[in-house]
């Protein structure tokens, strides 16, 4: 087993995002997950991502206030503890249309090659 304390957690850049702050909750360290990573971006008023997309999925939950997502022409609002999956190769825009910070939890599988 892998403990990492919240305190712990390191900050990492994504690519194609603004008015966030992503911290590696899990991944890419020994001893830690073998097939993905889980991160928890923290999106500031207005914030967001995309539009673009990645060769591998990634699942989206929202811990704390809202995420309008908008895939394949249709916008969708998570609320807390809502959830969803964007596909392989599916172009994706997330925006943080409120005035209020979202956190969510980001799982995304390892890219080729890439080794914990």
């Amino acid at each position: 087993m892998l403990v990492k304390r919240f305190a712990d957690a390191k900050p990492y850049e994504a690519p194609n995002h603004r008015g966030v702050v992503g911290l590696r909750l899990q991944g890419f360290e020994s001893g830690g997950p073998e097939n993905q990573w889980v991160g928890l971006s923290q999106f500031l008023p207005w914030g967001g991502a995309g539009p673009d997309s990645t060769p591998f999925e990634k699942v989206y939950v929202v811990l704390e206030g809202q995420m309008t997502v908008i895939a394949n022409g249709i916008e969708t609002v998570l609320q807390k503890y809502d959830s969803c999956t964007i596909a392989p190769g599916e172009v994706r825009e997330i925006v943080n249309r409120t005035n209020h910070v979202c956190s969510m939890l980001v799982v995304i599988p390892y890219p080729a090659g890439a080794t914990s």
